[in-house]
């Protein structure tokens, strides 16, 4: 047996890859993860907003073309870790409804091949072995669970608690926003975590974010049969003369190619990723991309119709970690709109160099310190549709070209008046700027935190990619474990989606390997 042979090969170490690789580590089964980028270094800028959020220090240098070829910039992050490193952490479980076909309103979403039950019992894992602070039973669309939270939410400073007060008052449900940070309120001296205002976007620089490094790739690395390659970055897969199983992996590191081979190959590398490397890696007996004997890797390509707003009240917000309130009461549907609207959520506080492309035309004679101060952060999130056009492709050199038109975008238009109403509801009114100035925008294609869906699940191979366990139905030994499996996306971060269905196809390969 060749020192490169591995059980398992995983190409991908964050929610998905890492995950796994912690869930099959105790198997003893030797495993091999290997990972694009490096360890994102610990440094003072891990917490300089300018350096995060205006000279993009961590933001790979990849370049993607749009539908029409012109280049653009991806937010993709490239570390141990994989996009969990800059993630809010906001670990929100799919709604049961959104497994089910439901019609939307620029039409109707898929069934997915499995329903609620089958995730609820890795939701429940995915929240304990992640830090999840919450609580149940306040937001009236809460799927049902098993468990409780492992950990009690995190605490609302003033400034929020009169949000929620007020939006209670006015006859919402607010609830504590489910986070996975390695916080203890009630013993603050011994807390990894301590509550800092450079949280949501930002890699945590004293390791008290539960992203994939710190909470399954480094305790994986414990167990002496798993090992790691950095800046390993897979180029193709080959497969058998029958093209049934993949016997291969082609490595590009350090400028030398290197080859790996292992019985069970999993495809971790975020949507977009992971069906470039799939259509990358074609042959005889894949004319279209591996395991694309349907033609859908690729399409279907998702993201959220996403908008960040910021409100300017006349009274300065001095709230510090700012992400701990969600209000779910249009996510299924609006007294006065019959079709799902979405979340809305807190987005971590903005800091003055955030604001850095947008503020002065909307906020003229504000600095932007005076905005940043006077700021009340929100994130809304609707569905878009997995439709067959959006996809992700291939151009002459190889490097992903994404083609997406955006759908369903009268809901996320609605969501942002309802939650205008609602701060005039809470009496905001009169601080608002006036005019009521919000800062806006819809995050654009380059913004790929929540891309999913190239590599959907089903039980019929003319239709999906994967089967229900995740596996090609066109190869025998290959997974694929990230977003790209999601029929369809909801309206709530993807990423406790990705952490239970790791652990849930981690059980069905113990049992295979066994």
């Amino acid at each position: 047996m060749s020192a490169n042979h591995y059980d398992i090969i995983i190409i991908g170490s964050g929610a998905g890859g890492g995950t796994l690789a912690l869930k099959l580590a105790p198997s003893g089964k030797r495993i091999l993860i290997l990972e694009r980028g490096d360890y994102l270094p610990r440094e003072k800028q891990n917490w300089d907003a300018t350096q995060v959020f205006v000279k993009n220090r961590y933001v790979s240098k990849d370049i993607w073309y749009d539908k029409d070829g012109e280049p653009f910039e991806p937010g993709v992050h490239y570390f141990v870790g994989g996009a969990t490193k800059m993630y809010g952490a906001a670990l929100f479980r799919l709604r049961k409804e959104d497994f089910t076909a439901h019609r939307t309103a620029d039409g109707v979403t898929p069934n997915w091949p499995v329903g609620y039950e089958e995730f609820e019992p890795y939701y429940t894992q995915a929240e304990w072995l992640y830090n999840v602070h919450g609580r149940r039973g306040d937001d009236p669309t809460d799927p049902p669970a098993s468990a409780p939270y492992p950990f009690p939410p995190v605490s609302h400073e003033p400034r929020i608690q009169e949000l929620t007060d007020g939006l209670r008052r006015a006859g919402y449900h607010p609830s504590f926003a489910p986070t996975a940070v390695l916080l203890n309120e009630a013993d603050a001296p011994h807390s990894r975590c301590i509550r800092c205002d450079t949280c949501d976007g930002f890699p945590c620089l004293v390791h008290a974010k539960a992203d994939a490094e710190v909470i399954s790739v480094r305790p994986a690395l414990q167990y002496p049969n798993v090992s790691i390659l950095t800046n390993a970055y897979v180029r193709r897969l080959e497969t058998s003369a029958s093209g049934r199983e993949i016997t291969k992996v082609i490595v590009e590191r350090d400028g030398q190619r290197e080859e790996y081979d292992g019985d069970i190959v999993v495809v971790s590398c975020g949507a977009s990723n992971s069906a470039r490397l799939l259509l990358a890696s074609g042959n005889d007996k894949h004319p279209r991309g591996l395991a694309n004997g349907s033609d859908m890797v690729g399409r279907h390509y998702m993201f959220h119709n996403a908008v960040a707003l910021a409100a300017l009240s006349r009274r300065e917000n001095s709230t510090i970690f700012q992400k701990t309130l969600t209000i779910n009461d249009f996510y299924l549907r609006a007294p006065d709109y019959e079709f799902p609207l979405g979340n809305i959520q807190m987005l971590g506080k903005t800091k003055a160099p955030m604001f850095h492309d947008d503020a002065p035309k909307f906020a003229p004679g504000f600095t932007l310190e005076q905005m940043a101060k006077h700021s009340v952060d929100f994130w809304l999130t609707s569905e878009d549709l997995p439709q067959p056009q959006n996809r992700v492709t291939l151009n002459a050199k190889g490097e992903i070209q994404l083609h997406y038109e955006f759908t369903n975008l009268e809901p996320i238009n609605r969501l942002r008046r309802k939650l205008q109403i609602m701060l005039e509801h809470l009496e905001m009114h009169p601080h608002l700027i006036p005019n009521n100035v919000y800062l806006g925008k819809h995050i654009p294609i380059a913004g790929v935190a929540h891309q999913s869906g190239t590599c959907r699940f089903g039980t019929d191979p003319k239709a999906s990619v994967l089967n229900v366990n995740c596996r090609a139905h066109d190869v025998d030994n290959l997974y694929v474990v990230d977003t790209s499996f999601f029929p369809s996306i909801g309206a709530v971060n993807p990423s406790l989606t990705a952490i239970a269905n790791a652990l849930r196809v981690g059980d069905h390969l113990l049992q295979r390997l066994h």
